[in-house]
């Protein structure tokens, strides 16, 4: 018996080519979420920062931005991005991503991309509580409801599990895509790669099971 099929996205909220990446996992999800389960694992890119930014640290992050900009076309708002002060901790947005998942499963890509977008292309700070609730509410959630399971230390063990499930599992980058058959997993990418370059690769893998 062919055992479940697992395509593992390990990704954070607050990284770049993972915001590039965001049309080809959403390509990857509308032509393969029938025939094998497609699942979310939160990386932990700068999780606990808690020093502001450097001026050289912001420009060498907007570089990355410009880099994925011209090779994706996902839009970013670069005027006033990471403002002085701004604390580059990745932990929050990646523990509300893991607290919509427990609210409401369906729910955690559409809520992933909102973040994403939110940061990226309108320059909120999804680093604070008040931003994450109000996107959930843009999802059907209730803001208080959301809060309660975001601030609950059930969903901080949830998400520190996530980065030392990604550490152990040896990922040290984002994204990175692994395609799972029972016990033994199978690298599909590490970085960005367009779904036109994945996708041979992800129909030669199913295709003994079907």
């Amino acid at each position: 018996m062919i055992s479940q099929r697992i395509l593992w996205y390990f990704a954070d909220p607050m990284c770049s080519w993972c915001w590039g990446f965001s049309p080809v996992i959403n390509s990857i999800k509308n032509r393969y979420s029938p025939r094998l389960k497609i699942a979310l694992m939160l990386g932990g890119l700068r999780p606990g920062t808690t020093e502001p930014m450097t001026e050289t640290s912001r420009e060498e992050i907007l570089h990355h931005w410009r880099e994925v900009h011209r090779m994706t076309g996902q839009p970013f708002a670069f005027d006033g991005a990471m403002p002085e002060g701004f604390i580059y901790d990745t932990e929050p947005p990646s523990r509300a991503v893991i607290a919509v998942g427990e609210i409401h499963p369906e729910a955690i890509f559409p809520y992933f991309k909102s973040v994403q977008k939110a940061f990226y292309a309108r320059g909120m700070n999804v680093t604070q509580a008040d931003t994450l609730a109000n996107l959930a509410e843009n999802h059907h959630m209730d803001k208080s409801v959301f809060l309660e399971r975001f601030n609950s230390e059930e969903i901080r063990h949830k998400t520190q599990t996530h980065f030392q499930i990604t550490h152990q599992s040896g990922v040290r980058g984002f994204p990175t895509v692994v395609l799972q058959a029972g016990p033994h997993g199978t690298l599909l990418t590490h970085g960005y790669r367009s779904f036109e370059d994945l996708q041979p690769a992800i129909d030669q893998w199913l295709a003994p099971a079907e």
